[in-house]
């Protein structure tokens, strides 16, 4: 049996994420590394910006243009204080002809007080704020009930729902996926220990558990894949930081729980998924999610893994010139990047993303897709956000039932939920048509959308997934 990572603990609330500030007593300006510590619960709420759009407080991203000089750099940084914490310069960067890379910078200042002083800069590509992002789920009571998968049904099933993803009938087609097929978790992590996930999740063979970084990608023992906000190999913690990676299971469980006679089953019965946790206790940064998106275009780039798009459920940053770069590369290796619309304000009412922008889902990228969330009657999900020119399709979002932490299974109700739907969709399209470009497969799955009351006006397509119709295009 493959190793696993287990650990036992209490249930949190997930209300944001593991961070790292660091406030500075002086004014001194160095690029030498300072000593991260643990951000406070009152520096993150320091960190609020504009609604929805909350970001480590203290900390800013910062591009220097290429050929800057070292002096002028020092320079910059002392307009505000700033010590470089940590300097970002992934593979995928390297290899996309990047030799300065991304620095985090830490700061006396408010992090929109710096950004002021830096932008502008004849030596500043750019500077912003490192967001904090949430994943894009909320809870419905937490059992699960058997034969209530309504979003893998549809119209020929049975059961039959006209509004579910049309998995079902994908299946009925011997369309049931294959482990060739790579997919990315870029979230929380997911326990791959899950009597549901065990057989799809991906075992490393490039590097075997040794202390050493055999295929030398940057990270040690990657065995399950990588752990950003901790920055380890631990991809399902299980509650030791707090927080159970429940999120980040059913998110796994909905793409690719095995069909194995209980529980739940997902879009694919057979598919390789792979955990590029970013999410944590208290959120992620755009710093780390940065890391992870680049890790899945160096593992396809590095190995020829076929991988075929990564499943973000998650937003709530403003835009980020560097977080636009890593999907950018990621479209450069031909990875789909599909992400959630959104849920909305405090309300609890979508947001309409065309007037104001949702991201990651925003992104103007090719390998963008966009979803979100209906109801099993068709109706648009009333917490989803949509936009008639930033939202691609619907796809099954309310009521959820999918796998949880601790061998378990639950409800959830989110764009979250409605995101993995699309990519094990795209993910059931690979395996029936190896060799496709992530371009015929976003074709395959906006072109055959099937046109909905509640979407009309307010999608791309005006339609919601069908898995099984995309088979045919």
């Amino acid at each position: 049996m493959k190793h696993k990572h287990m650990a036992v603990f209490s249930k949190p609330l997930l209300v944001g994420g593991l961070l790292s500030a660091v406030f500075l007593a002086g004014c001194e300006s160095s690029l030498d590394k300072i000593q991260d510590e643990p951000t406070t619960q009152s520096q993150l709420a320091d960190a609020q910006g504009e609604p929805g759009r909350d970001y480590v407080a203290n900390e800013l991203l910062v591009k220097f243009k290429a050929g800057v000089s070292e002096e002028a750099k020092a320079n910059a940084l002392a307009r505000i204080s700033g010590k470089v914490s940590e300097k970002i310069l992934t593979k995928a960067m390297e290899r996309a002809g990047e030799k300065e890379g991304l620095m985090v910078v830490h700061t006396p200042l408010q992090a929109l007080e710096a950004m002021s002083k830096m932008k502008g800069g004849p030596e500043i590509e750019y500077a912003e704020p490192n967001y904090i992002y949430q994943h894009t789920a909320t809870s419905n009571d937490t059992y699960y009930t058997n034969n209530s998968l309504w979003g893998m049904y549809g119209d020929a099933t049975s059961p039959a729902n006209q509004f579910g993803s049309q998995a079902g009938e994908a299946w009925a087609a011997n369309h049931t996926g294959s482990n060739t097929v790579y997919v990315g978790i870029i979230d929380e992590g997911f326990q791959n220990t899950h009597p549901e996930l065990d057989a799809n999740e991906w075992d490393n063979p490039y590097d075997p558990v040794d202390g050493v970084d055999n295929d030398k990608n940057g990270y040690i023992d990657d065995t399950d894949g990588w752990d950003f906000d901790s920055n380890d190999n631990t991809i399902y913690d299980g509650g030791t930081r707090g927080s159970l990676d429940d999120h980040g299971t059913h998110v796994a469980g909905t793409i690719g729980a095995e069909r194995n006679g209980t529980g739940v089953v997902g879009v694919n019965w057979s598919v390789t998924m792979i955990s590029g946790k970013f999410l944590g206790r208290r959120g992620g940064t755009t710093a780390n999610a940065i890391k992870a998106v680049d890790y899945f275009t160096d593992l396809k780039t590095r190995h020829g893994l076929n991988i075929v798009a990564t499943n973000n459920s998650w937003g709530g940053g403003g835009s980020s010139s560097a977080l636009l770069d890593a999907i950018k590369r990621a479209n450069a290796a031909n990875i789909l990047f599909i992400a959630a619309a959104g849920n909305g304000g405090s309300d609890g009412v979508g947001d309409n993303n065309d007037a104001v922008a949702s991201f990651p889902s925003n992104y103007d990228v090719p390998n963008v897709i966009a979803v979100a969330a209906i109801t099993s009657t068709g109706a648009k999900s009333s917490f989803s956000n949509y936009g008639a020119t930033t939202v691609d399709l619907g796809a099954p979002g309310s009521g959820i039932n999918s796998t949880t932490a601790f061998n378990t299974y639950s409800s959830y109700s989110g764009t979250s939920m409605a995101t993995p739907h699309v990519t094990g969709a795209a993910a059931l399209y690979a395996a029936a048509k190896p060799g496709s470009s992530a371009a015929q497969i976003k074709n395959a799955l906006l072109s055959s959308a099937v046109p909905t009351t509640s979407l009309a006006g307010r999608t791309v397509t005006g339609g919601r997934l069908d898995a099984n119709g995309a088979l045919s295009k």
